[in-house]
């Protein structure tokens, strides 16, 4: 399986990065391309991949090409690659965020194969969580092949593309919420007399292995809940007082503002 990626940045380099050391995709079958040299040799020789000379070479040998260029740049790259992709089988596979299918389609002068991808900042750490969508020429390996892929940074499902603003509100921008909700628990910590590093080291791993139970644990939320807070407990006077202060609305709001805003971009 062939992939090439349009663009070296940090979200691509994120996904080559897991797919090679996961093995998920030999380094020989990987060619990129970046109008940045530095990125380019920096990128193709960290993972020995094949540097190709311009996009045009990538979307020849490639089955899937990732664009990993900036949402206002890729119809004049698209509009680039036109003729290119009229002679090609290749895929495209577009992680440039707020670019529907339809948007992609209308870039170029033939339909063809299209899959949208929306990861996570977290794919740095290979704990993302990605959503994709795809047109319906698409076939079902083809799906199971770019799930495959995204495999490699994290955690991936197949949404409708209406969907698309709420993940990116949920999975996009609430990794900065739960950022949030960390350092004020390390912050709580320094008030009380832990230093800083230690109380963030604390806060950090709680928070991840929480998430862990939810997951694997097949319980609801607040069914763990109950299960930490002791009948008149410290736990039950701190999610008390969390409830008192408002923090479920405070979450609520956070992601209608946020939803909020993106219908407005």
């Amino acid at each position: 399986m062939s992939i090439g990626f349009i663009g070296c940045g940090n979200m691509a380099s994120a996904i080559i990065k897991g797919i090679t050391e996961k093995n998920i995709v030999d380094s020989e079958e990987i060619f990129v391309y970046d109008i940045n040299k530095v990125a380019l040799d920096s990128i193709s020789g960290k993972y020995d991949l094949n540097k190709c000379k311009n996009a045009k070479e990538v979307v020849k040998k490639s089955k899937f090409v990732f664009l990993a260029v900036k949402p206002n740049t890729i119809s004049s790259v698209l509009s680039d690659l036109n003729d290119a992709l009229k002679k090609s089988d290749a895929i495209i596979v577009s992680i440039a965020a707020g670019k529907t299918i339809e948007f992609i389609r209308n870039c170029l002068s033939e339909n063809r194969k299209i899959i949208r991808v929306m990861p996570n900042i977290n794919a740095k750490v290979g704990e993302a969580m990605c959503a994709y969508c795809s047109n319906s020429l698409v076939t079902d390996e083809e799906n199971a092949q770019i799930e495959s892929v995204l495999s490699g940074i994290g955690k991936v499902t197949q949404l409708d593309e209406s969907m698309f603003p709420l993940f990116g509100v949920i999975a996009g921008c609430a990794p900065a919420f739960s950022y949030m909700f960390i350092d004020a628990l390390a912050r709580a910590g320094v008030q009380n007399g832990m230093t800083k590093k230690q109380a963030l080291e604390i806060a950090a791993q709680t928070v991840f292995g929480s998430a862990k139970m939810i997951l694997e644990s097949n319980e609801n939320p607040w069914e763990l809940v109950d299960r930490v807070c002791s009948p008149g407990g410290t736990t039950i006077e701190g999610v008390i007082s969390l409830q008192k202060d408002g923090f479920e609305s405070s979450v609520h709001n956070a992601v209608k503002k946020s939803l909020d805003k993106d219908k407005k971009l």
